[in-house]
């Protein structure tokens, strides 16, 4: 009996933004829909807001910049909110007070990805944001989510000190948006077929079945 080759999935998203939240839950949902197919997945850095400074800024002042004004972003805010409670997801814009750079995230879920933590990693971290208000640019907020996913805390804290995988995930980042990445999430399949948007799970799972079956074809020739 032959072994099917699993289907590679990058999922290229960002910690803080909302449809990413919402499209990490989907394409698990996907999965869930077609336990036959073995996939990979793979979570990729992307920067929404590479203008943010490494330090962070207050919420305000982020959604003036981004949106014209705090009222503006409200609007748009009941319909995430809404689309993420669906999920069973909690989203609330009003806890969250600053909005950061999220290169020490990625870097995060980067070195959890080496124990096997990817994923953990991503959810804790936007958990943390969407639901808590948590504070993604304090040092101490970003290595407990770390010991909760089971990485060294020492080791973490002394790591996020240093310059290791900035460049790395820099790198990363601006490739994907080199291939024409703007919107997030963007999910890719064997490296060839993109699909952007937190799409419905259904679709996903049909996806993966099509691509999956693709590949593995290829494979037999």
């Amino acid at each position: 009996m032959s072994t099917l080759k699993p289907l590679i999935i990058d999922v290229v998203s960002d910690v803080v933004c909302p449809w990413c939240y919402i499209g990490k839950k989907r394409i698990e949902d996907a999965l869930e829909l077609v336990p036959d197919v073995p996939v990979e997945v793979n979570f990729r850095p992307f920067f929404l807001n590479p203008w943010v400074p490494r330090e962070g800024i207050s919420r305000e002042q982020y959604l003036t910049t981004k949106f014209g004004s705090v009222e503006a972003y409200k609007g748009i805010a009941g319909r995430v909110v809404a689309a993420a409670e669906q999920e069973g997801l909690s989203y609330h814009p009003d806890r969250v007070a600053r909005q950061p750079n999220t290169i020490d995230c990625h870097r995060l879920i980067r070195w959890a990805g080496e124990i096997g933590k990817a994923p953990e990693m991503k959810q804790r971290l936007m958990e943390l944001y969407f639901r808590d208000g948590g504070d993604l640019t304090d040092v101490e907020v970003l290595v407990q989510a770390a010991a909760d996913c089971g990485l060294d805390a020492q080791v973490v804290r002394k790591m996020l000190a240093t310059d290791e995988d900035v460049a790395l995930v820099s790198a990363q980042a601006q490739e994907a948006a080199e291939k024409g990445i703007s919107g997030v999430p963007t999910y890719v399949f064997a490296q060839k077929y993109a699909v952007s948007g937190a799409q419905d799970p259904q679709m996903l799972a049909r996806a993966i079945r099509q691509v999956s079956a693709e590949v593995n074809a290829e494979a037999a020739e």
